[in-house]
């Protein structure tokens, strides 16, 4: 994310990325970083998993879990990630064991390596779908104003590892401090005021293939 946004800092809550929407600029975003991930993966059709005021086919309300096709899904390494939507709405997915706690990043790595990355925003609630604010989705993804909302977020891995239901809902667990771009890898470090990363993350977000 910081790589493509050309700053440290990253892209904070406006992910347009030169797109017309924020929803537009997070499935580029996501189809770039997996062709420099894997060379030819770019060629499938990514969604990233967020949820917003307006974009959808009536020109309404987007929910995440609408965006991502029915499944399976998998991981770069193959491994299971969750067989249908109904798997894929419990507070942990419900596939492979070695990833289930630990949703792994575009090179099929494990994401907690010894920094605090976790958070990942979404813009929705347990169930995948649109908070109701668009202060929860920084302005529909376009703003990366501190002041413009408290993003939702979900866990890419558990607060507890011992207990993974202990702020270990993927999708959906609380606020992000706020818009602005920014970065907080600290394990138990200081927040990072009002920006996306302040709460233990640098402004990650979900990326779903639609198509094998």
């Amino acid at each position: 994310m910081r790589q493509l946004s050309g700053s440290s800092n990253g892209f904070g809550g406006d992910l347009r990325f030169g797109e017309a929407t924020g929803l537009e600029g997070a499935d580029k975003i996501c189809r770039t970083i997996a062709e420099m991930g894997l060379p030819g993966s770019g060629q499938k059709v990514w969604r990233a998993f967020l949820s917003a005021s307006t974009g959808g086919a009536d020109g309404g309300t987007v929910h995440a879990i609408d965006r991502i096709g029915e499944g399976p899904w998998y991981d770069r390494n193959g491994r299971l990630v969750a067989s249908n939507k109904a798997g894929l709405l419990s507070a942990r997915p419900k596939g492979d064991a070695q990833i289930v706690n630990d949703l792994p990043n575009e090179r099929g790595e494990p994401n907690h390596q010894g920094v605090d990355n976790h958070d990942t925003l979404t813009g929705s609630n347990k169930q995948g779908q649109y908070a109701g604010s668009k202060s929860y989705t920084c302005n529909d993804w376009t703003s990366a104003v501190g002041s413009t909302g408290k993003p939702y977020i979900g866990h890419s891995w558990p607060r507890s590892a011992s207990n993974p239901t202990n702020g270990g809902n993927w999708i959906s667990d609380h606020q992000a401090p706020g818009c602005a771009a920014g970065v907080n890898l600290s394990q138990n470090g200081p927040g990072g005021g009002s920006s996306v990363g302040g709460g233990g993350g640098y402004g990650g977000l979900y990326c779903f293939a639609i198509n094998p």
